[in-house]
């Protein structure tokens, strides 16, 4: 059984959750998000609570339990505080800035790479090196730091393209001379 999936989601004031046929939809100060319930999975509230049950003991509907709990409250708490990804370029003449809903990257291509940004994402550039992409859905927040980061993913000698800021690149020694 999964033991993520037996905790109840706890709705926080201001926070408005409706549960129609096989379609949920949290409403909160920062937005609303709404995500459709597959059939191995019962969820009800309850008072304050949100509880997510399996149809069946089954293995597979056990593990939508977890799911189904996890994508729930990543939902609650998207709507409440929100989710961001911070994002560093490293690299001499390496930039990016942002204009209007369009980030543009300088990554010693010949050309600027042009992103437009997903609706309901906000990408923040500080220093024209330090990216920070805000937004209410976990799911889409993550995508899109992702995409930004393979533009020019950090490679392993000298550590310059886009990393995350927690990210820690393992180096590799360069060649070196014959004697």
């Amino acid at each position: 059984m999964s033991r993520v999936g037996k905790k109840p989601v706890i709705i926080p004031a201001g926070v408005k959750v409706d549960l129609t046929s096989g379609l949920i939809k949290v409403q909160g100060p920062k937005g609303k998000l709404e995500r459709a319930i597959c059939d191995g999975v019962l969820v009800t509230i309850e008072a304050d609570e949100i509880v997510v049950k399996p149809v069946e003991t089954a293995r597979v509907d056990t593990s939508k339990q977890g799911l189904y709990r996890t994508l729930i409250s990543n939902m609650v708490e998207g709507v409440t505080s929100g989710f961001q990804r911070v994002l560093e370029i490293n690299g001499v003449g390496y930039r990016g800035d942002m204009k209007g809903n369009t980030l543009s990257l300088a990554l010693g291509y010949s050309h600027p790479i042009e992103y437009s940004v997903p609706e309901g994402i906000e990408v923040e550039v500080e220093k024209q090196t330090k990216l920070t992409v805000k937004g209410i859905d976990k799911e889409l927040v993550g995508a899109t730091a992702a995409k930004i980061r393979s533009f020019r993913s950090p490679e392993p000698y000298k550590g310059k393209g886009i990393k995350y800021a927690e990210e820690r690149i393992l180096r590799k020694a360069g060649k070196t001379g014959k004697k």
